[in-house]
């Protein structure tokens, strides 16, 4: 939109938004008194009424529904130009008390205020009457009566006796819950404050005699307040709740509530007076329901049930407002509320009933709306709405004014507006009489008094707008020029900085602004000024240039701001108030108040002293402490007389020594540390302590007194003096207490004695055991045992533990100790072996001795199921056959019935079938026949008994495959030193049959030992001789048994095809035997490099 184009706007708006003097209005209620007005008659008795209206209005009281005439009261009178009543009835003030109503009226209708009930305080004097004393007995309740004067206003009661037994009831009695005989007194009082006087008024002294000719007796609980087992109570909305229980009994009963069988939640309502009382402040809809609380003590309880109802005076949903409304508009009053029970609402006009008043066409009632239709100046006037029930009531005046007059554009005009562009813009037209329906030409937010808002302006808005306002007797225009400016941005806003004491700090603030604008920087400090530029530079800063930096750029229309923090770190600053507390020979407590960080947090505090030498002012460190502390303990030596003083430090450096604290000075003691007194034997105790190190002799020749006597006894200290940190004491009763101390004695004399403590003489043997053993609840592994206490006086000692012994299946005596707790003991014995006979005792122990056994019973512990079997083997015995045993499972747990196991190939696929063996327990092995030479089996094996299947084994099946078997071999053969070994020995043996075979040949005769010999040599003692392996047994085999006489086909690695494939049918003897020469193939001997070297012998 161009700036030099006009934009006409023609508004329209239904009531006028500022009103002169010089138009009619109808009277309006500004100000009146409550609606219960307490007044106090020595004083004037004010009723305020101030009303407003053009012409002003004239006003007049109705009391007690009638006409008060004002004028011809000489004791009442009304202020000028306004309807305040003023009442000065200092004889009969009583004869004022009543309800009024103030009335105002003018030429366009009357206004009424609220029922206002004046009342007149009373004196809060008790009567001067004499009290005859109260008499109970003792353990009885007692109620004391208060009765404080009415009021009004109401007082505050209260009684100086207060507590749980005793306590104040709402209605302001005293109630006890039972009768002490302390009780007895001649002056309780109660005091009444009443709020409107500030007054303080005391009844006269009760005298309560609390007879003792009767034992008190325990007592359930009764209720006090309220009375009987139910009750209820209504309160209004928003008005305070109180709900009380005060219950008697011995002992006092406790009081706890629940509402609707439910937890009281607490969190709205305070619970005071011992829980005796729930104060509720502002009681809503939420607090209705049943509450219930419950007196209890150790006789017994009673319960009482208070049903809460909430009810509701008239509250304002929407109230009637004022109207102002050209001749032919529409129109409505409203009057709504809500309240329990629902109020009902009556409409007056100018104080007349609507339905009395002259019937008006255009006029439509319907419960708590009036409707008007094409308005005249018939309509005029006051109209009050009523809404009620039986809790109060509301009342509201509204009137209705219609004016026929030209429109006028009220002054001052604002020619020029300008606005920052994407701000909210506001064209001023407020102008006052009603304007007909009229059109926007812009799209814009038009506010009823005129204003136009233009929200979110752009540049394209500028321009100039025209304000016209019109009806059919007239019209008023304005014009409004709207210039658009870009608003202020900071570009580079100051940075927060934490800088050292003496550097320099440099803050930068640009921006960027419209140019048609003067722009002006400013820099705050703490909300002081300080210059004017956009870059401030602080040289050598110190801890008064600390603080909040404010960069403000400023148009004439908006401003932008930046802040930045500046933190000066530097040393922290010194302690402060050193103070020395809690005394003591070798310690004192020193306190300090820490000085300022500096921004800095202390690490530590450094605590010097000086020791009043030949040097004095020479300082020297003690010791140091964490920097989040202030008081500490300083452990000094005996007599030095000290001055201390504390420096803080933080990252930065030290602080300056605080000022020295006053002077300590020690004195030469210590206690002897860990006494105790136990007996060695029974009739004895031995007192030991730690002994003193040589710097806590304090003096030449330590020695140490010692003190006892028996606890509880009227018996004087007895004492010795001893060098050493023990002393016996003998002829002592068994297990006897005795108060004990110690203290160190020198040359000097007698240092302080330790704090007393209990020791207790020698423990003997249990006189008596543990009665009617006996055991329940048998399990396979465990069992529950029970047995009865013995006295304690047989303990003769420390009830230390019963101890449980029992014979286990392997002979071997087992014990388990149980704490001794109840006048019923019983244990859990775990551990036990199923299906095993078991012996039991149990003796009772104290510190030292054990006492004699109890019966022993026997039980048997039944059945459970069996551990895995054992010494599982996987063998192939075949090359199609894998062959597994076991043995039976180390624990049976009873009687094996049998085994399951489960096989299947480890490559199994999704599919394949898991088989189930299942065998008698006198089976222990079985066979399973390979697809092919590389298939595993995973298989899993159990035991079980009649009980159940016990623990699972499992186990894979290594690879079984020929080539892994030629290389076992052949890696046992080409080892180095194996082949050395056969060499040599073959070497041996060559040389020792040439050696024979020439002597043979020679018909020579060689001795028979040194054959015997050669071969003891190479076979050692006990192995076979050349000639017995040389010899063929039954059971060799070959290649042709297994062939059928048929061509065996080789692999290219020396291996046949088919291996033991052949038809040769064998019984499972030929089968065993096979094993045992498989074995022996297996052996180092049978694939030797000799074997040659026999076949040629």
């Amino acid at each position: 939109m161009a700036m030099a184009q006009t934009e006409t706007l023609l508004l329209r708006c239904s009531l006028c938004s500022a009103s002169p003097d010089s138009f009619r209005q109808p009277p309006t209620i500004i100000k009146q008194s409550l609606k219960d007005h307490v007044v106090d008659p020595r004083d004037n008795m004010v009723v305020e009424c101030e009303a407003k209206g053009t012409p002003h209005p004239i006003f007049s009281w109705r009391r007690n529904g009638k006409y008060f005439n004002v004028a011809r009261d000489p004791q009442a009178s009304m202020r000028r130009r306004s309807g305040t009543l003023d009442i000065y009835a200092w004889a009969d003030p009583e004869a004022y008390e009543g309800e009024y109503q103030c009335v105002a009226t003018n030429e366009y209708g009357t206004a009424y205020s609220n029922k206002i009930n004046l009342r007149i305080s009373r004196a809060p004097l008790w009567p001067r009457e004499v009290l005859e004393p109260v008499t109970v007995s003792v353990g009885l309740p007692l109620v004391l009566d208060c009765s404080p004067p009415p009021g009004p206003p109401k007082p505050e009661t209260y009684w100086m006796s207060k507590y749980r037994r005793v306590s104040m009831g709402v209605n302001g009695d005293l109630y006890f819950s039972n009768v002490y005989v302390n009780d007895s007194a001649t002056d309780y009082c109660c005091n009444a404050r009443f709020p409107y006087k500030n007054i303080i008024q005391q009844k006269m002294p009760i005298t309560v005699r609390v007879l003792t000719t009767r034992m008190v007796s325990e007592a359930a609980p009764t209720f006090l307040s309220p009375a009987g087992r139910s009750s209820s109570q209504t309160v209004l909305q928003g008005e305070e709740l109180l709900l009380e229980c005060i219950a008697a009994g011995v002992p006092t009963p406790v009081i706890t509530w629940t509402k609707d069988g439910e937890e009281l939640d607490t969190t709205n309502m305070k619970v005071k007076n011992y829980n005796k009382l729930l104060q509720i402040p502002k009681a809503t809809f939420e607090d209705s329901g049943e509450y219930m609380c419950t007196a209890t003590n150790k006789i017994g309880y009673l319960e009482h049930t208070i049903t809460v109802r909430i009810k509701a005076a008239p509250f304002w949903l929407e109230k009637p407002s004022n109207l102002v409304l050209a001749p032919e508009e529409n129109a409505r009053l409203v009057c709504r509320s809500d309240g329990i029970p629902r109020p009902s609402i009556r409409w007056f006009i100018n104080g007349d009933t609507i339905e009395d008043a002259t019937p008006v066409p255009n006029r439509e009632v319907s419960g708590d709306t009036i409707t008007f239709r094409s308005v005249t100046v018939a309509n005029t006037g006051v109209y009050q709405c009523n809404a009620s029930n039986q809790y109060g009531y509301l009342f509201a005046n509204a009137y209705i004014n219609v004016l026929h007059a030209t429109p006028r554009i009220l002054r001052p005009r604002t020619d020029l507006v300008k606005v920052i562009e994407g701000r909210r813009a506001w064209l001023d037209c407020r102008y006052f009489e009603h304007v007909y329906d009229a059109l926007l030409s812009c799209v814009c937010v038009l506010h009823s008094n005129g204003t136009l808002q233009i929200r979110g302006t752009r540049m394209d808005d500028q321009g100039t707008y025209l304000c016209i306002v019109s009806n059919v007797a007239g019209r008023d225009e304005n014009q409004v020029k709207l210039e658009v400016k870009e608003s202020t941005k900071i570009l580079k806003r100051p940075e927060n900085m934490r800088v050292l004491r003496g550097t320099d700090v440099r803050l930068e603030c640009k921006a960027q602004h419209d140019p048609t604008v003067a722009v002006t920087t400013t820099w705050l400090k703490n909300k002081q000024l300080s210059l004017d530029e956009s870059t401030l530079v602080i040289t050598n800063v110190n801890r008064g240039d600390e603080g909040n930096y404010t960069c403000i750029i400023k148009t004439e229309l908006d401003k932008n701001t930046a802040s930045a923090r500046l933190v000066v770190m530097d040393r922290p600053d010194p302690p402060t108030n050193l103070q020395l507390s809690d005394p003591f020979e070798r310690s004192v407590r020193l306190t300090w108040t820490p000085g300022d960080s500096n921004h800095s947090p202390i690490k530590e505090y450094l605590v010097q002293y000086d020791d009043d030498d030949w040097l004095p002012f020479k300082w020297r460190n003690l010791s140091t402490y964490p920097g989040n502390l202030n008081s500490v303990i300083l452990q000094l030596s005996p007599f030095i007389i000290y001055e201390f003083r504390v420096i803080a430090i933080n990252d930065i450096g030290m602080s300056k020594p605080s000022r020295s604290s006053a002077n300590f000075q020690t004195a030469p003691d210590a206690i002897p540390k860990n006494i105790q007194g136990v007996g060695t034997w029974r009739n004895n105790m031995m007192i030991s302590w730690e002994a003193l190190n040589n710097r806590e002799w304090n003096g030449p020749h330590l020695k140490y007194l010692v003190w006892w006597k028996r606890r509880d006894s009227r018996e004087e200290w007895k004492n010795a003096t001893t060098w050493w940190c023990k002393y016996y004491i003998y002829d002592t009763d068994t297990f006897t207490p005795y108060e004990i101390k110690v203290q160190a004695v020198n040359d000097f004399g007698m240092g302080p004695e330790s704090p007393v403590i209990i020791g207790y003489s020698g423990e003997d043997r249990p006189t008596a055991a543990p009665l009617n053993l006996r055991v329940s609840r048998i399990e396979a592994t465990k069992v529950t045992v029970h047995w009865d206490p013995v006295a304690r006086s047989s303990i003769m000692g420390e009830l230390k533990e019963y101890k449980l012994r029992w014979l286990s299946v392997s002979r071997a005596m087992k014990s388990k100790a149980f704490p001794a707790s109840g006048p019923r003991l019983s244990g859990v014995l775990p551990g036990l072996i199923p299906y095993s006979n078991y012996k039991m005792y149990i003796v009772v122990a104290n510190n030292r001795y054990e006492g004699h056994p109890s019966n022993t019973i026997e039980f048997s512990t039944p059945e459970g199921t069996p551990s895995a079997p054992r010494s599982f083997r996987i063998q192939q015995r075949h090359l199609d056959t894998i062959w597994v045993d076991w043995d039976t499972p180390a624990e049976p747990n009873g009687i094996v019935t049998g085994y399951i196991l489960k096989y299947q190939t480890v490559n199994a696929t999704q599919g394949e079938e898991l088989r189930v063996e299942e065998f008698p327990p006198n089976t222990t092995s079985f066979a399973v026949r390979r697809y092919d030479r590389y298939t595993r089996y995973r298989f899993t094996i159990a035991a079980q008994t009649r009980i159940g299947v016990g623990e699972w084994y499992t186990e894979e099946s290594p690879h079984y495959t020929t080539e892994a078997y030629a290389r076992e071999q052949v890696d046992l053969s080409t080892q180095g030193w194996v082949i050395g070994v056969m060499c040599a020995v073959a070497l041996f043996v060559l040389i020792l049959l040439v050696v024979c075979f020439i002597k043979r040949s020679r018909g020579g005769k060689y001795p028979v030992n040194l054959l015997l010999h050669a071969n003891t040599l190479i076979f050692g003692r006990g192995q076979t001789t050349v000639d017995t392996m040389m010899k063929r047994t039954d059971s060799d085999d070959s290649l042709v048994d297994y062939g059928d006489g048929r061509e065996i086909e080789f692999n290219e690695d020396g291996s046949f095809i088919g291996q033991y494939t052949g038809h040769k049918e064998r019984d499972d003897r030929d089968t065993e035997f096979s094993e045992s020469r498989s074995q022996e193939a297996h052996s180092p001997m049978a694939h030797s490099p000799m074997s040659p070297i026999y076949s040629f012998a």
